[in-house]
């Protein structure tokens, strides 16, 4: 048994919400009729209100895909196929499948009860699902779907392993030499003032600026966990989605790598959708849907209202500015070839391939540069005591002559 928050009707029309002892969704919605009410929504307790399901990991999720990929095809109606996926699901997800499953037996669509549950399946899932309900190949499109989210975690990986080392790297020689200036100088500071010697410039300095973070420790600390949260939040917040998109775009570093890796996504998700047998516009207006970044979904319906207006999607594509050229020139040689759906395949493998590559390059500059960087800053430290330990020792020498 397990406490579920529902939303109700009385008879006459009052709201009620409130939570009900039950072992599923569906046998809290009949105790809550037999109590005269209209039931309006059953979920777990533990979920917050609107957000059905927690949020899940995507290897969790990719899990659960592969299931019901290889149950659908046996022949299982779909309500049977999640009561089976539900029960080898990851437990981070079974909340959410109890009530999906609880919808669908009512007659909603598989689309729409998983788009109850946004923080479990993201847009991108749901809309992939919606594409194949409405194209009738619902089976098709979940074994597609799996593969693309399989390849996805691949792609994430092969990034997150990339960035590890120089993210360690950048933190640990950061740490060090804070620890340098806050701890390891005043120390030094304290002996030099003692001696009653002169102080060369560099080790006055390098003094000063130990004295002034000492001084401003706390507002420093402040700033430092503000830039932090600012940082977190632009990486994990959906209301900071188009803030992060313009961001990404708009650095240098960063803008043709992000460029590749829309243009990957985009391909990935239109050839998902043409292969489910959608139709080029409709499959532009779903991948719209589908996708997470506010700058590639824009570019995707200002491409879909070109092609409605009568141009080549080879043509709509090349007007614009979001996606390297490359990606025009293949979707002109799978029109050509009457083989869009093949050649978005390519180009998204092709452009996958170009981010890893690009991150390698990064990863194979950055390392070095934080290292010398680093190693300069250390070493202009040292040599500023170097200095000072050395006209503290060479001054009596001089009055003893």
């Amino acid at each position: 048994m397990a406490l579920l928050r529902y939303r109700a009707l009385t008879h006459a029309g009052a709201r009620e919400a409130g939570v009900v002892e039950a072992a599923t969704s569906e046998a809290a919605t009949s105790l809550l009729r037999a109590r005269g009410l209209i039931v309006l929504d059953v979920a777990s307790s533990e979920s917050p209100a609107g957000l059905f399901g927690t949020r899940v990991r995507s290897g969790d999720l990719a899990e659960f895909t592969r299931a019901l990929a290889a149950l659908l095809p046996a022949g299982l109606p779909l309500p049977r196929a999640l009561n089976v996926a539900r029960d080898i699901a990851p437990p981070s997800l079974r909340a959410a499948l109890s009530d999906v499953q609880a919808r669908v037996e009512r007659g909603t669509t598989f689309a729409d009860a998983l788009a109850a549950h946004p923080a479990a399946f993201a847009p991108s899932y749901v809309g992939l699902v919606r594409a194949g309900e409405r194209a009738g190949n619902l089976e098709g499109s979940i074994a597609r779907l799996a593969d693309a989210i399989e390849g996805e975690q691949q792609f994430r990986a092969r990034l997150l392993t990339a960035a590890i080392y120089p993210v360690l790297l950048a933190f640990v020689g950061g740490a060090a030499i804070l620890v340098l200036l806050m701890v390891v100088l005043p120390r030094f500071g304290a002996l030099f003032v003692a001696s009653g010697s002169a102080l060369p410039t560099s080790t006055a300095l390098v003094l000063a600026l130990s004295n002034t973070l000492r001084s401003y420790a706390a507002p420093v600390v402040v700033t430092l966990a503000l830039l932090s949260a600012l940082v977190i939040w632009l990486a994990t917040s959906r209301d900071a989605a188009d803030t992060r998109s313009r961001l990404f775009l708009s650095t240098p570093l960063v803008s043709g790598f992000y460029r590749e890796v829309l243009a990957a996504r985009t391909a990935r998700v239109i050839a998902i959708l043409l292969g489910g047998g959608a139709p080029f516009v409709v499959a532009l207006d779903d991948a719209a849907k589908s996708l997470d970044d506010p700058s590639a979904q824009r570019e995707v319906l200002r491409i879909r209202a070109r092609v409605r207006e009568g141009t080549s999607p080879a043509a709509a594509v090349a007007e614009g500015t979001l996606f390297p050229p490359v990606l025009a020139r293949l979707v002109a040689a799978g029109e050509e070839s009457s083989q869009l759906e093949s050649f978005f395949a390519k180009a998204a493998d092709l452009f996958e391939e170009r981010a890893k590559r690009s991150a390698a390059r990064f990863v194979a500059l950055a390392e070095p540069a934080l290292i010398v960087a680093f190693g300069l800053v250390v070493g202009l430290i040292a040599l500023a005591l170097v200095q000072a330990i050395y006209g503290i020792n060479i001054t009596p020498m001089r009055g003893a002559r």
